[in-house]
């Protein structure tokens, strides 16, 4: 496995505030992270490579769900190891939503909170958009889509830790610097 050296990578950084139901990166001041161009690697090799790090434990390879939700529980670091796709973050109807196009290689930081779901697998024929999901050790994710009842799990986001290595890049890493 290949892992970018930080200089060479571009990192996207996005706030997104409140939606309705959606906390987003309202409760929490960690943006959502893309880091563009991170590895190159096959799901078993990047989920070996994180382990390593040891500050995810990887859980599942598989495209994102197409139904906006988030999870109140845990941070998300999704490793896009095939295709190319649309994402939508924030949830639809927001007018701050952020559709980026993200593809093999991209280190996705998706904070406790922020609504998210494939909007289009670009490649679907050719490649299938596929990921790695993994999530800090011991931390077990939910499934929360911003409906009514779901108000006392928002309250505990405020609770959930911050990463205290970056997940792909360990002791120095961009999720440290914000």
């Amino acid at each position: 496995m290949t892992v970018s050296p930080q200089s060479n990578i571009k990192v996207t950084t996005r706030q997104i505030p409140k939606w309705h139901r959606i906390p987003n990166t309202s409760i929490q001041s960690h943006p959502l992270m893309i880091y563009h161009g991170a590895f190159d690697a096959t799901s078993s090799q990047l989920s070996t490579c994180l382990e390593e790090v040891g500050e995810v434990v990887p859980q599942w390879a598989y495209t994102m769900y197409s139904q906006t939700h988030f999870h109140s529980t845990t941070h998300e670091v999704l490793g896009v190891v095939s295709g190319r796709a649309r994402l939508c973050f924030g949830g639809e109807e927001n007018p701050n939503r952020f559709e980026p196009t993200v593809q093999r290689g991209d280190l996705i930081i998706v904070p406790a909170g922020v609504g998210h779901r494939l909007l289009d697998d670009l490649d679907r024929d050719a490649e299938p958009f596929k990921m790695v999901g993994a999530y800090p050790p011991g931390k077990q994710w939910d499934m929360c889509y911003g409906q009514p009842g779901e108000e006392d799990k928002v309250k505990d986001i405020r609770n959930v830790a911050w990463f205290k290595r970056d997940p792909l890049y360990g002791d120095d890493g961009p999720a440290l610097r914000v």
